[in-house]
């Protein structure tokens, strides 16, 4: 039976994996031939200020691998560097696509571009597919009984689950030497000098840069899955899956981890299919709500929050020297590895709002700068919950004592000693406070006093819902 398409071009974005990935599975189903190709966006890339960014030798390294593949199968992929506009409609053109296959996308600038894209492509009769890939549900998808989203996580989570229960998660067991990929040769994969940018420290790393190793990484983690929910906390030891740059670039399928937890269903794997699931949660609160993609709080009111904003504080913040060791612990690991740990990304996040108050947003947009993970909704919905300005966040009375969180989960220092160096020869009690008994020490002291700034951030709070209850 003759198929749609004679040839299709499958425009890769955040799904870097040849397997279980829905726009290269339909265009295999529906064309004789299939091409692949990535374009290193300058829309994108030109904001960015660090020229040895983590994220682009990550993508690189990646786009060599399946590169790899490809040639094994004799056949290769595309790798342009451009605005993705002309550079998607140009290449389509000239190998003679009949459509372009994509997975979509959830933020306004990815909307946008592929809306802008496929007019371009239906002028040359070109069609533009896209398909649901980067999340378990799309924000349609799960809706309340009265066929509104949801802005509270716990009824949004009973129902997504119900419905991921009776579906499964919907991966697609293909091989990948049966997709029919047009036998063709590239040119070799442009240098990281040629778009701009610089290596990195990320060989050093532990981080998968082959599929292989991310599948040995996924086997790991699927051995320490049964006791996930007793180990996250605790950055000092092994316990999280150190699998978020893959989610976040789609080097694995979310329905191949989801697979991992529906069929292995126990504390362990309930809690971190949670996790999961709060992830498609923040995607379709940034699709359903999109005044929070425009930098705004979801309830809009907190955006009237007097925050004092101290250059010198943020500076100290940024840099870990804030006398505060768990605080500073995780702001170094983040500079040193684009890597912060989830529970401590929490307690960093309430500490600059509530301790230090500044706004929330200073907070994200550093993120954005150095996570390699970083992933606009998870972000902006990590910060909103902590700052207590999001929806179904942190009640904004409930503010984290930095010394209580640091004695709580690293109760032996270890992970404080390993980025501050300063406090290796402190015990397990004085490592967490380690002004109270020595002075002359080179670590930075307190900037702050916790105690005097949680009661500014309550008479904060309370000024704005003040003013809403007058109102009302």
């Amino acid at each position: 039976m003759s198929k749609l398409y004679q040839k299709s071009l499958v425009w890769l974005r955040r799904d870097l994996r040849l397997h279980d990935n829905t726009a290269l599975y339909q265009a295999h189903l529906r064309s004789e031939k299939v091409n692949l190709c990535f374009v290193f966006d300058t829309q994108i890339l030109n904001a960015l200020s660090d020229k040895k960014d983590q994220r682009v030798d990550f993508l690189h390294r990646i786009l060599l691998d399946i590169k790899e593949t490809l040639k094994k199968l004799q056949s290769d992929i595309w790798i342009l560097h451009g605005d993705p506009k002309t550079e998607i409609p140009s290449l389509a053109k000239s190998i003679q696509a009949d459509a372009v296959f994509a997975n979509r996308d959830y933020e306004k600038y990815g909307v946008l571009r592929d809306e802008n894209i496929k007019k371009s492509l239906n002028l040359q009769n070109i069609s533009f597919e896209d398909y649901k890939d980067q999340v378990l549900f799309e924000a349609n998808e799960v809706l309340t009984k009265t066929s509104t989203p949801y802005s509270v996580f716990s009824p949004y989570r009973n129902n997504h689950l119900e419905k991921l229960k009776l579906t499964g998660a919907g991966r697609l067991n293909y091989k990948v030497d049966t997709i029919n990929f047009e036998k063709f040769s590239a040119n070799k994969m442009p240098p990281l000098a040629e778009i701009g940018f610089e290596s990195t420290n990320i060989s050093n790393l532990p981080i998968a840069l082959k599929q292989s190793q991310i599948q040995s990484q996924i086997k790991d983690f699927e051995g320490r899955l049964n006791n996930y929910d007793q180990t996250r906390n605790y950055p000092a030891i092994k316990g999280v899956s150190y699998l978020s740059v893959h989610n976040r670039f789609g080097t694995i399928s979310i329905r191949e981890i989801a697979d991992l937890c529906l069929n292995n269903l126990n504390s362990g794997s309930n809690t971190w299919l949670n996790e999961l699931i709060w992830r498609d949660f923040y995607f379709q609160i940034i699709v359903n709500f999109p005044h929070v993609q425009d930098g705004k709080s979801f309830k809009q009111q907190y955006d009237q929050l007097e925050y004092e904003n101290s250059d010198h504080l943020f500076e100290a913040w940024k840099t870990g020297n804030t006398g505060f060791p768990i605080v500073d612990a995780a702001m170094r690991q983040m500079n040193q590895t684009g890597y912060m740990h989830n529970r401590l990304r929490m307690i960093v996040a309430s500490f600059l709002t509530k301790d230090l108050l500044i706004d929330w947003r200073w907070g994200e947009r550093y993120f954005k700068e150095k996570l390699i993970d970083y992933d606009f909704s998870a972000n902006n919905g990590g910060w909103q919950w902590a700052a207590s300005v999001g929806c179904d966040a942190q009640p904004w009375f409930r503010i984290f004592n930095p010394l209580l969180q640091s004695q709580k989960f690293d109760p032996e220092g270890k992970f404080i000693k390993k980025y501050i160096p300063e406090l290796e020869g402190f015990d397990k009690k004085s490592v967490h406070e380690p002004h109270q008994k020595n002075s002359n020490i080179t670590y930075a002291k307190p900037v702050v006093e916790h105690s005097l700034q949680r009661q500014k951030a309550l008479k904060m709070f309370e000024k704005i819902n003040n003013v809403a209850k007058k109102q009302h």
